[in-house]
């Protein structure tokens, strides 16, 4: 008696950044430099925000300093920081 053989393709994985994520403290640098500036009382307790002129809205970064940034908040810091260089 023959068998069925079942052949099963496996899904490539999704890729993983390699790299050491970055910290809370060198995101806020990054803004910084791009010229955002954080508004006073604008977040409670390892809540920080910052604004700039030519950006609508704010950018939110949650964390104490010596934290790893999660990948949504260093895509987030990117975005912006694009956004106010054109």
């Amino acid at each position: 008696m023959k068998r069925a053989v079942s052949c099963q393709v496996q899904k490539p994985a999704k890729e993983i950044s390699v790299g050491m994520a970055r910290k809370i403290r060198e995101l806020i640098q990054d803004l910084k430099k791009a010229g955002f500036y954080e508004i006073p009382s604008g977040g409670k307790g390892s809540h920080h925000k910052f604004t700039h002129a030519k950006y609508a809205g704010a950018v939110t970064l949650s964390g104490k300093d010596g934290e790893d940034a999660k990948p949504y908040q260093e895509k987030q810091v990117k975005q912006a920081i694009e956004k106010v260089k054109r």
